[in-house]
């Protein structure tokens, strides 16, 4: 069993947070981990990419191939689009479906999602929107991860909701149960989808 997962964004989205909660769940599980470093630019606003591998076996490489990615993971639409030839024929994209313009010749809002929308296996959450309406901010990365979660089928929710305390832990149990919250949130929109 394996899934290779691409992660995307923009920097300041919360893309490493989401790399960490995924990779220390797998940890926990036994699965061998490999992970690409974060390609483009850190900085906030910049693109940034990450190859995120897990197997119950061997890993060769940490990236992963054209045609060969279960998953892309995005925290911005056009992110999510940038990486599609990277998708196998069963894969998902899951997706934000708030843009982050940051750029002068960003497409037209309805060309985007159209494009998405027209993709074989796709889940879009305005977590953007989600995170506003509950107060939680700076929580929309997990709210993604937790509707993401019924398509790591490599890892149980449970796993990743434990996944949260640990990686969360230190900041203190406020912050823990907000993550979780944001997770079991998140989890929920995507049953709409």
């Amino acid at each position: 069993m394996k899934q290779d997962i691409i992660l995307s964004g923009v920097g300041g989205q919360g893309i490493l947070s989401i790399a960490t909660i995924i990779g220390e769940a797998a940890t926990q599980a036994g699965l061998t981990l490999k992970q690409a470093e974060v390609h483009g630019m850190s900085q906030r606003g910049g693109d940034v990419q990450s190859n995120l591998r897990l197997s119950d076996g061997e890993i060769a490489s940490d990236l992963i191939a054209v045609g060969t990615a279960d998953m892309i993971l995005s925290l911005e639409p056009m992110e999510a689009l940038r990486y599609i030839p990277y998708l196998n024929k069963e894969g998902w994209v899951i997706t934000s479906s708030s843009p982050f313009k940051n750029i002068p010749n960003y497409p037209e809002d309805e060309a985007l999602m159209a494009e998405l929308r027209a993709l074989p296996h796709v889940a879009m959450v305005d977590v953007d929107a989600l995170a506003k309406e509950h107060s939680m901010p700076k929580c929309a990365n997990v709210m993604l991860l937790g509707a993401a979660a019924r398509y790591l089928n490599i890892l149980s929710v449970e796993e990743l909701r434990e996944s949260i305390a640990r990686v969360f832990g230190t900041k203190g149990e406020a912050v823990v149960e907000m993550n979780r919250r944001a997770f079991d949130l998140g989890h929920a929109a995507s049953d709409l989808k």
